[in-house]
């Protein structure tokens, strides 16, 4: 039999582990440090015995003696021919007036619906619907407890889906908000659950570049890249524009605005945020682009598949040259660039303010400088990206770059061949 003594001093591991008792009841140790009940039992279903389990509450909250008398509780159920219910804390139906879960729910998604984007819409309501609606949807918001909240979470944290917990969490203190606001209920009781009850997802760092020396190494190697003419000139570019490698790889020539010498992204095709992104060309990239585009077969795509011009080259083509290159996995990846970039930037170019490089790195811009229109940095863009392109120019040795004489001829060039793509 388990004392008080043997819980309080039991510590957390790695894994999830249990202490038992008597009678199949147990207490599970998490790596959270949190100490939840559980009760094993055996039934048949079809003529065959199953193993079923159900979860108590939270040590020290319920104690061993009121444990032991839900396990007794279940036992007797079981005995009547009755499955225990399979969340510890029973509710009680109130007045029928009382909006349900799902009706709060549908009503906070339906207002909120109207800010977000389709595909943020449609993930939230199937979210809901996966995880929510069919424990919680039929009872009455005033009835919806923390046990009840804690227990739908920890059942998704068993399963390893980490990023859902947090998900569904976030979801879930919505709703409930959203009725305390409508007064429909007083407390939001999931924001009593502490963040110590889940296990936090380890953050997951990209290898990357962090000084010149490094930098300058990373560079040499990219240049010796023994690949296709797509893949070749866009990780000649991927340091330069300061692109997720996908947003670098699916670029199209419809998105360049030679005239101002820009890449108009559109929402669509921006792998996060979903808003229009500009990237201003300085002389070496617009350059680059030039060249490759009067040596490229006619594609939509700026790096077009060399199985298919109709398609773009994927990251994993990327991946795969720089590891030939001799770039180790543990050195850089194409996801890194940005970190590398954002880090040097700060370090050795320091004249740029860190809005303007947040802004052109397409991060969320925070206080007061957070509220001007990201295109009132435009000009401050431009400046940031030929100096930027000049900084990896000059360690590779080679001179600051400057308007050349034949820009002009370059951007009527690069016109006339994406017009006649355009036409074709």
């Amino acid at each position: 039999m388990l004392t008080d003594i043997q819980i309080k001093n039991a510590k957390p591991s790695d894994k999830p582990y249990p202490l038992k008792d008597f009678g199949n009841l147990s207490i599970i140790i998490y790596p959270s440090k949190a100490k939840i009940w559980q009760h094993r039992f055996s039934i048949k279903i079809d003529g065959k015995r199953k193993e079923k389990n159900r979860r108590g509450g939270v040590y020290p909250a319920m104690s061993i003696k009121h444990a032991r008398a839900w396990r007794d509780s279940n036992n007797e159920l079981l005995a009547q021919g009755i499955i225990p219910p399979k969340k510890y804390a029973p509710t009680n139906q109130v007045s029928s007036e009382a909006p349900t879960f799902k009706d709060m729910f549908d009503m906070w998604h339906k207002t909120m619906s109207k800010q977000w984007s389709d595909d943020y819409a449609i993930d939230t309501q199937q979210r809901g619907d996966m995880y929510l609606l069919p424990q919680l949807g039929k009872l009455p918001i005033t009835e919806i407890k923390i046990g009840l909240i804690r227990d739908l979470l920890l059942d998704i944290q068993d399963t390893g889906k980490l990023d859902t917990v947090k998900k569904i969490k976030g979801i879930v203190t919505r709703v409930l908000g959203y009725g305390v606001s409508r007064e429909v209920i007083e407390i939001n009781v999931a924001l009593s659950l502490s963040p110590d009850l889940f296990i936090k997802k380890p953050e997951k760092h990209y290898a990357h570049a962090k000084t010149p020396q490094e930098l300058k190494s990373l560079l040499l190697k990219l240049g010796q890249v023994s690949s296709g003419r797509s893949v070749k000139t866009a990780l000649m570019l991927v340091p330069h524009l300061l692109l997720r490698p996908s947003e670098v790889a699916e670029l199209k020539w419809e998105y360049f605005d030679y005239d101002a010498r820009l890449i108009i992204i559109p929402a669509e095709a921006m792998k996060v945020k979903k808003k229009i992104h500009h990237v201003p060309l300085s002389n070496i990239t617009f350059e680059i682009f030039t060249n490759h585009k009067n040596k490229s077969v006619d594609s939509p795509y700026c790096f077009p598949s060399p199985m298919n011009k109709s398609k773009p080259i994927g990251t994993e083509s990327l991946l795969r040259a720089i590891r030939r290159a001799g770039v180790n996995d543990d050195e850089f990846t194409t996801h890194g660039n940005r970190h590398t970039a954002a880090t040097i930037i700060g370090n050795h170019l320091p004249q740029h303010r860190r809005d303007v490089v947040d802004a052109q790195l397409h991060h969320k811009i925070t206080g007061v400088s957070g509220i001007y229109n990201r295109a009132e940095y435009l000009e401050e863009r431009k400046t940031l990206m030929e100096d930027w392109s000049s900084y990896l120019h000059s360690l590779l040795g080679k001179s600051p770059s400057t308007e050349t004489s034949n820009m002009d001829g370059n951007i009527e060039k690069l016109k006339a061949s994406i017009d006649r793509l355009t036409k074709s």
